[in-house]
């Protein structure tokens, strides 16, 4: 694939979003001009070559709607689980890439759309540059073997969404867990009218 196809279908994924607010919305349009500027999208070296680049984080949900957290050593914060999109790759590929590398194990389904967009200043150890982030969403069942890159985190944990570690991690997973939630429901809605 050129890599105009893809700024394309990277452009497509986050023109597709629906904000679930204003800053969500700001969020969506600072990265569309970012895309279509042309500018580098990947970073190319390590921490911060270019200073704006882009990130999958996955959020991984099991059926009690629970959310793992790894506890992440340059950040010093509670995170999903993610990592930077190399360049030729597309974010969805990055999920998949990363959740083998970082979690030990496979999506159970192919990677969708994502749910959820920011972009944000970095903090901890490598603080100082901008992660436009897509968050995309894994299911897996309760009980999900996981084996965690040590290296990378310091543990990982299953969080109930009414008791996340918000005042240590990123400042947007409060809004990002409204928004699944409110996914989750209209998931149900359309499954119940579906069984009727």
């Amino acid at each position: 694939m050129s890599k105009q196809t893809l700024r394309q279908q990277i452009r497509a994924e986050v023109a597709a979003l629906r904000p679930l607010d204003a800053l969500e919305a700001a969020h969506q349009q600072e990265a569309l001009n970012w895309i279509d500027s042309g500018a580098e999208l990947c970073r190319l070296a390590k921490p911060a070559t270019p200073p704006r680049h882009l990130v999958s984080y996955f959020a991984v949900v099991d059926e009690a709607q629970r959310l793992l957290l790894v506890e992440h050593r340059k950040a010093l914060l509670w995170l999903p689980p993610g990592g930077h999109v190399e360049p030729g790759e597309h974010p969805r590929d990055t999920v998949a890439r990363e959740i083998v590398e970082e979690l030990g194990f496979a999506p159970p389904e192919p990677v969708g759309a994502p749910l959820f967009i920011t972009a944000t200043e970095t903090v901890g150890l490598t603080a100082g540059h901008t992660d436009i982030s897509l968050w995309y969403v894994v299911r897996v069942p309760s009980g999900n073997h996981i084996d965690f890159d040590a290296e990378e985190f310091a543990s990982v944990r299953w969080f109930d969404q009414n008791a996340l570690p918000l005042s240590h991690s990123d400042p947007h997973l409060a809004r990002f867990c409204a928004k699944l939630l409110q996914a989750s429901e209209q998931r149900a809605l359309a499954a119940a009218l579906d069984s009727n």
